[in-house]
């Protein structure tokens, strides 16, 4: 009944299974066993001879027995939701879009990557003037499938980056199920094999990357090209989960920094590559400022130096340009000779 791939046995598509209008099937089904007990109760109060036990015995059967089990193929769904249904072992069919919809009683909805709990509240009494009241969590098996979008957020992992620094890394990734069929069939728990491939794959991603370069802008960095990392790996985690049938929507970094052994001194290096950029760029000006006073003295022809007094008038420009602290002017008022 199912499309099973050669190579390695997992199913790839959904079927659709026969199902007929709940209400419909409801109605006529209570109307029956209405009318068989009515004719139970008749036979027995009325009829006399065979025909009397061949009555009781059929209308008996429909009315405690067979009326009851085709209230079992009634079911309800919500918007994005879904039933995967097996008889008797085998794949019957995936049961989608909100409605009221009637199947074969015998089949049974499989849903084994999600639970929920729900608490029920547990009376004890002890002696006649003593009461304890407490609450048992009792875990109670969801049968249907969300096919809606939802979130994973796993623990925050370390891994080495492709400079060997540790670093703590979380991600959250939007993902919803596309195949229930695959979703159900082909993975033991789809959630939980969600989450160990979002692992994987974000370790595999990270190591191939810095965690910053410290001044090269060329060069892909965890934390200069989130986005460009983002996308990659949806990717890798897409291509890891589409044997289960879920689809990645979005995978984002959330949290990114150094593992605490090495915070500091990665910090420290981080001050050192700002404050040599910095000084950089202050020689840099520093030498421009000097190299167009000179031209400008030179030709307004305002004073004559020669190499010497050029040599000293450029040191003393680069110190006060280039000087941490503001520079204390001597003031010569005698001869430049």
């Amino acid at each position: 009944m199912s499309e099973l791939n050669n190579n390695n046995n997992f199913i790839n598509e959904e079927i659709l299974p026969k199902a007929k209008n709940g209400m419909g099937m409801l109605i006529i089904n209570t109307v029956f066993i209405l009318v068989a007990f009515a004719l139970f109760l008749l036979s027995i109060i009325y009829l006399r001879g065979a025909i009397k036990v061949i009555l009781i015995i059929l209308s008996a059967l429909y009315a405690f027995l067979v009326g009851p089990i085709l209230y079992a193929g009634l079911k309800i769904l919500k918007p994005n939701e879904a039933l995967v249904l097996t008889l008797f072992g085998q794949y019957y069919g995936t049961l989608k879009g909100e409605g009221f919809y009637y199947v074969n009683p015998f089949v049974s909805a499989v849903n084994p990557g999600a639970k929920t709990a729900s608490t029920a509240t547990l009376t004890m009494e002890g002696s006649a003037h003593d009461k304890n009241v407490k609450d048992v969590s009792v875990h109670v098996p969801n049968k249907k499938i969300s096919l809606k979008a939802m979130t994973l957020n796993n623990d925050k992992q370390k891994i080495n980056d492709a400079m060997g620094n540790p670093i703590i890394i979380g991600i959250v990734v939007i993902w919803k199920v596309v195949n229930t069929a695959k979703a159900v069939f082909n993975v033991d728990n789809y959630t939980e094999f969600l989450s160990i491939q979002c692992d994987s794959a974000l370790r595999n991603i990270v190591r191939l990357y810095p965690y910053d370069t410290f001044g090269d802008d060329n060069e892909k960095t965890l934390r200069g090209s989130s986005i460009e990392i983002a996308k990659k790996l949806q990717d890798e985690i897409q291509s890891k989960v589409d044997v289960a049938g879920l689809e990645i929507a979005e995978a984002r970094i959330t949290h990114l920094s150094y593992a605490p052994e090495i915070a500091a001194a990665m910090l420290q290096r981080q001050q050192a590559s700002a404050i040599i950029d910095a000084r950089q760029m202050i020689v840099e000006g520093a030498v421009g400022m000097v190299e167009m006073a000179l031209a400008k003295l030179n030709e307004n022809n305002i004073v004559q130096l020669d190499e010497e007094r050029k040599a000293a008038m450029v040191s003393n420009l680069l110190v006060v340009l280039c000087g941490n602290k503001d520079a204390q002017p001597i003031v010569n008022s005698g001869s430049l000779y």
